[in-house]
């Protein structure tokens, strides 16, 4: 565990159909169709900075703290909180004033005021981590309207979380909007479980995204945006406070055209690779699991680095893909490349692998990941963070660290965090959430890093070592947003011939866990690495591995 980082795990899944027997869908828009920007179905919420100071890297604020967490203000019933901002994960909860443990009581942000909340009667119990750290949240599944940047959607399933440990409450958020596919979401899985319970539920889950899925896949689904897509760019807020951070749904950001933009193919997933099994309406589609695509190669100021000889656990390894997740303040890596890299920039550690990877502070590296033919570096202001306070000679390399090889379920042998998305914008398209072979999810990259870059950074020491050995840092608070001007009125749920089956006790009560499992429906425990979603189907696997969502642990 590294003292700047905090790691939730989640299971990632990508499951977005509904099938045309089910209802006709619009004809989905090629790319090239979405170049011009959609004014009135897109909307930027930027992650606003408040003011600059000198102090501590460790400070605290809204809005972005250290740099380890990135918040968005959203409207959850009558109250208007900040929650974070999470690639790696889909549901969406927010802590309830019903929360008395020590993170709760500590915590700065607002809390759920549960009297508009209607309760679904399920219930959820996440678990964040990986094999050496982990927190939980845990609470009751209801609906509420939730609102974010004028989008306002009714009727939206989340958690009220009345028990949690979750670090990201502890420092200014009041819980997480998760961003990813709905194939992920226990919230969805749990509201479903009581009211389906046979081998046809995946077909009813499919078909229920528009009314009971994560909230930007309903925007997605009921044409509240026009393009299926949003962005992400965050700011720098220790070392050199620059950029502004936002997050744009429905279009590409002002001032982005498709031109400027990388543009490569989501890594899917066969059932064989711990994917999911299609549906009935759609038997030959193959579908994503995650906002992962394939690097082509990694390089270290300038040089490319030799691939990793570490063995992956019972999966295909011709082809290497990183997982995008703004949850993870970190980049991890093969355990073998990384020992390579801080060898390479830090004696200390090539002498001792157990020792911290210190360095000159401007000693600038430059770490980089080709993706789609064009390389794309994490600026050398985000390679490194203060070794102490008071010092700005000495810098450590701590925000690459080591992750689990490639498994059945997690092909991913890189995670690549807020250090990468510092330096890159990122475009999360999700393309046809029910026939990916229309219109495939893809992910677009663009580097924000100046090529001046270096001498930022020994601008930025200079001034450091002028206040005192301080780096500079700032306080940011995500900015309220302005009235709702787009409601999205849920279509109701869609029968596709499953029968509803009276729930008993517990059946509502979906867990995440790591090893990661839900329980669907009591007593049956979903194997290690499983979407919610396969508790629906009418096959089990074994094979499944833990999916970690690596994000670093506070």
């Amino acid at each position: 565990m590294f003292l700047s980082c905090w790691c939730p795990t989640a299971v990632l899944l990508l499951l977005a159909l509904v099938g045309p027997d089910v209802f006709t869908l619009a004809r989905p828009l090629r790319l090239a169709e979405r170049d011009q920007p959609a004014v009135q179905k897109g909307v930027t919420v930027p992650l606003g900075r408040r003011r600059v100071v000198r102090r501590d890297a460790a400070s605290s604020g809204l809005g972005d703290f250290a740099d380890l967490f990135y918040t968005v203000e959203v409207q959850v019933g009558n109250t208007s909180t900040a929650v974070n901002l999470d690639t790696g994960s889909s549901d969406l909860w927010v802590k309830s004033s019903d929360c008395h443990t020590t993170t709760c009581r500590s915590s700065t942000s607002v809390a759920y005021s549960a009297t508009t909340f209607q309760s679904s009667g399920a219930s959820v119990d996440l678990h964040y981590g990986d094999s050496t750290s982990g927190t939980q949240a845990s609470g009751p599944v209801g609906f509420d309207s939730v609102g974010i940047a004028g989008l306002t959607v009714t009727d939206q399933p989340f958690a009220a979380v009345n028990r949690t440990n979750n670090s990201a409450v502890q420092y200014g958020g009041a819980g997480i909007l998760g961003l990813g596919f709905p194939a992920q979401s226990f919230v969805q899985a749990a509201v479903i479980n009581l009211e389906f319970n046979t081998p046809l539920t995946t077909d009813a889950f499919v078909s229920s995204i528009d009314s009971l899925g994560p909230v930007v896949s309903r925007l997605v689904q009921t044409g509240a945006i026009t393009q299926p897509m949003f962005s992400i760019s965050l700011q720098r807020d220790t070392i050199d406070v620059s950029g502004h951070g936002q997050l744009t749904i429905g279009q590409l950001p002002a001032g982005v055209d498709n031109s400027s933009v990388t543009w490569v193919p989501v890594r899917l997933y066969s059932p064989a690779d711990g994917g999911l099994n299609p549906p009935t309406f759609a038997p030959d589609e193959t579908y994503p699991l995650r906002w992962e695509v394939p690097i082509d190669a990694v390089f270290l100021d300038g040089q490319e680095l030799p691939a990793s000889t570490e063995q992956p656990q019972g999966v295909d390894s011709s082809v290497v893909s990183a997982l995008i997740d703004t949850g993870n303040s970190l980049m991890r890596g093969p355990q073998d490349i990384v020992n390579s890299v801080l060898s390479s920039v830090s004696p200390a550690y090539a002498a001792d692998s157990s020792a911290a990877p210190v360095l000159p502070c401007s000693s600038a590296h430059t770490l980089a990941f080709q993706i789609g033919g064009t390389l794309f570096p994490v600026d050398p202001r985000d390679f490194v963070s203060p070794n102490s306070t008071g010092d700005a000679e000495t810098c450590v390399a701590d925000n690459l660290v080591a992750t689990d090889p490639p498994s059945v379920g997690t092909l991913f042998s890189w995670s690549l965090g807020d250090p990468f998305l510092k330096s890159n914008m990122v475009v999360f398209y999700y393309g046809n959430l029910s026939h990916p072979s229309v219109d495939p999810p893809r992910m677009g990259f663009m580097s924000v890093v100046p090529s001046n870059a270096s001498l930022l950074l020994q601008d930025a020491i200079s001034s450091a070592q002028q206040d005192g050995g301080v780096f500079s840092s700032t306080v940011d608070v995500a900015p309220t947003p302005g009235a709702s001007s787009n409601t999205v009125v849920p279509t109701p749920p869609i029968s596709t011939g499953a029968s509803s089956a009276t729930p008993t006790s517990g059946q509502g009560s979906v867990s995440s866990s790591h090893p990661a499992a839900a329980t669907l429906p009591a007593s049956s425990h979903l194997p290690n690495g499983t979407s919610p979603l396969r508790a629906f189907g009418s096959l089990w696997f074994s094979a499944f591995s833990t999916i970690v969502l690596l994000f670093c642990c506070i």
